[in-house]
């Protein structure tokens, strides 16, 4: 997911080290049910929340919940209320069921199992674009909260498109012919948009076939397609102007080679190289194949 920074990105890494240190991760406490902030993006433990490689700032926030099923707390909370009822003889009313199932949730906290996931920060100080890995738009929101929350003043935008991801989309496959240094590859779904909501989905399917114009002049439009740039990148581009299963194609790595010797964290750094370095000129391409970005007001 691609933002605009609009204002408040601090100038100097080290300021945004200070800003992200008091929301450092902690695992979470015996009756904390979740816990989120920043770590280290090399994974090395007490190093700098703040990488920087190429000029390009990386940051990793880390997100964990405490699992607690619901059927575990539903039979907890039955088990009480059977109770209750057999040794009083009364029903408890709504707000007694409230407490009773708060309390059964306090009451597994301690032995709960943790689930732990991570998002990744990519920022490019001089184009003032900020990319996250986020896997969900809600995901992606958790994010921001907490980076805004560290940077004073910090405004941040999604980036939206002159033409939208789905009109461009329909347009490509209605032409079977993609834009300038992309290739349209072999996945994509479409969607109805009257009150059916149709779904059609292609996966490892050609699609410069009559068919798919069809499903498109009938008023399906595009919510994925699969897409190659430059012969380097491959990505799934959604409605949203998300990018989707981005991989790498052998093509980037031609002539890239680790010497012997080399430390265990230079992979970091080459994997940061190769990866922002790619997208730095995608993304560009690929918001002009959509028109250009809005201007925000």
């Amino acid at each position: 997911m691609m933002y605009r920074i609009a204002s408040g990105w601090p100038g100097a890494v080290g300021k945004l080290e200070d800003a992200l240190q008091d929301a450092r991760f902690v695992e979470c406490g015996a009756q904390q049910e979740k816990s989120v902030g920043w770590i280290e993006p090399r994974g090395q433990e007490h190093g700098a929340l703040v990488e920087v490689v190429g000029g390009q700032w990386m940051l990793k926030l880390m997100i964990e919940v405490k699992v607690i099923p619901a059927s575990v707390v539903k039979r907890k909370v039955q088990d009480q209320l059977d109770n209750i009822e057999a040794s009083t003889g009364r029903k408890p009313g709504k707000k007694e069921r409230r407490d009773i199932s708060d309390d059964a949730r306090l009451a597994l906290l301690p032995v709960a199992f943790t689930k732990q996931s991570s998002v990744q920060v990519w920022v490019d100080p001089k184009a003032g674009a900020l990319v996250t890995d986020a896997g969900s738009q809600a995901k992606a929101d958790e994010v921001m909260t907490w980076l805004i929350k560290a940077v004073d003043g910090l405004v941040v935008q999604l980036i939206s498109t002159q033409t939208s991801p789905a009109a461009a989309m329909a347009l490509w496959l209605s032409t079977k012919e993609g834009p300038p240094d992309f290739s349209v590859d072999r996945e994509c779904e479409l969607k109805a948009a009257d009150e059916s909501r149709a779904i059609v989905r292609y996966t490892r399917h050609a699609l410069d076939t009559d068919e798919v114009c069809q499903h498109i002049a009938l008023g399906k439009m595009p919510t994925r397609l699969a897409l190659t740039w430059s012969n380097r990148v491959s990505f799934v581009l959604t409605e949203n102007l998300q990018l989707k299963k981005v991989a790498f194609l052998e093509t980037v790595f031609e002539g890239a080679s680790s010497a012997p010797g080399d430390a265990e964290d230079d992979g970091f750094d080459a994997d940061v190289a190769i990866a922002t370095g790619e997208l730095r000129k995608l993304i560009p391409d690929l918001l002009e194949a959509l028109g250009g970005e809005t201007v925000a007001a």
